[in-house]
């Protein structure tokens, strides 16, 4: 029996940030919307790409609209640019979820949280999503860290935290946070040279933080949106599924986190299990790297999606 999750007539997922953006690709489409340049029928409207994610979520439940933000982006101000430029009223968010700790998705939360306007606003997250200090080893004495989120930043900027390790509903159960992933397939194994610190002890870090968000749309099954996946792709989508109890999958979009070469590896792999899982749409985003995106689209043409930051796409029944 799995953790009831109430059916939507849709889900739009508004792309406020990612890795990639042409202005000009024309290939509108029931599903697909891209933002255009226009500003008074001029072209002069840029839409920022950056190194992170931010999306804004809408689901419509019996005619009514209810959203949420899913991440905030890398740089202070890249999505909330790109949220003006796009004239998205950030006031209609009902509620936050951070998919992990990495400042790529949490870089500009303060500013996206200003626009919002909603002093104790929640938001979800893991409670590992605070291990501090992270970085990635080169060598013992070359380490790159990453800046810290802490539980003080998030309260000052006027958002209370939600730590959930366990599935959490969100919009009186039309959202669920996913909670702590397990580990499950052999492949995805995450990234070698990840460590953080505890206690003044080295550790390897296993990004347990990591998360996603699933909505059942009526009629079509789960919708899965991840930032990175780096509890692994394949684990983040049959994770919803055994939780929600809904086989059925409709869409999987985020960043996958097969770029690198530690990660390419794992490229054909995942493919082969999307195959299997069987999703109308396969979306990759951010993180998932040339190389994988190419091959999605190579291996699965009639079901990829290129997504952008500004695109607009709706998942319907």
């Amino acid at each position: 029996m799995g953790i009831p999750i109430n059916e939507v007539e849709k889900v739009d997922i508004l792309t406020l940030q990612d890795n990639y953006v042409d202005l000009t690709a024309g290939d509108n489409s029931d599903v697909i919307q891209r933002a255009v340049p226009l500003k008074d029928m001029e072209i002069r409207n840029s839409i920022l790409a950056e190194h992170g994610f931010s999306a804004v979520v809408t689901l419509t439940i019996g005619g009514e609209n209810r959203r949420l933000l899913f991440d905030f982006g890398f740089s202070e101000q890249g999505a909330a640019f790109n949220a003006d430029a796009l004239g998205v009223d950030l006031s209609s968010i009902e509620v936050l979820a951070l998919s992990h700790g990495h400042f790529d998705h949490s870089g500009g939360m303060k500013a996206m949280v200003r626009k919002i306007g909603k002093p104790g606003i929640e938001m979800a997250v893991h409670p590992q999503v605070f291990r501090n200090p992270r970085y990635i080893k080169i060598t013992d004495d070359f380490k790159i860290k990453f800046p810290a989120l802490t539980r003080e930043d998030i309260s000052a900027a006027g958002v209370k935290i939600v730590e959930a390790k366990d599935p959490y509903p969100l919009l009186d159960g039309a959202v669920l946070f996913l909670g702590e992933i397990p580990r499950k397939t052999d492949f995805e194994k995450g990234i070698p040279s990840m460590y953080y610190q505890e206690d003044g002890n080295e550790k390897w870090d296993d990004l347990i933080d990591d998360t996603a968000i699933a909505v059942h749309v009526k009629g079509k099954g789960l919708v899965v949106l991840s930032g990175c996946a780096h509890s692994g792709i394949i684990n983040t989508v049959k994770h919803a599924q055994k939780i929600s109890g809904i086989d059925k999958v409709f869409a999987v979009m985020g960043g996958f986190h097969l770029t690198g070469q530690n990660m390419e590896p794992v490229i054909d792999k995942t493919i082969g299990s999307f195959k299997e899982m069987n999703p109308s749409y396969i979306v990759p985003t951010h993180c998932t790297g040339r190389k994988a995106i190419l091959s999605i689209e190579k291996e699965m043409p009639d079901r990829f999606i290129l997504n952008m930051a500004g695109t607009r796409l709706t998942f319907a029944a």
